[in-house]
């Protein structure tokens, strides 16, 4: 069973939080909210998404890679793809 699918109740509560967190952006935003608020709160959803992210990530690396039952040429593919991400992300 794929990580994300066994750990889809708390994946999904943290996406539920982030979500809450853009809504409260989007509301402080809209009432001209005074800017250090503002800042705070991206900062807090940033925070949230790095978790995210990270627990994610580690479920994937824990699973995708690092089992015996997985191939050098599995293993191989699987860190080009988690490398390709993490570029990505951290841009």
């Amino acid at each position: 069973m794929p990580h994300t699918v066994r750990d889809q109740k708390k994946l999904l509560a943290r996406v539920r939080r982030i979500k809450g967190q853009t809504e409260a952006l989007e509301q402080a935003l809209e009432l001209e909210t005074d800017c250090a608020a503002v800042l705070q709160q991206i900062a807090a959803i940033r925070g949230a998404v790095n978790g995210l992210m990270a627990e994610v990530l580690e479920g994937h690396i824990r699973e995708h890679l690092g089992q015996e039952a997985v191939s050098a040429k599995e293993r191989r593919e699987g860190l080009e793809q988690v490398v390709g991400v993490l570029r990505s992300y951290l841009k």
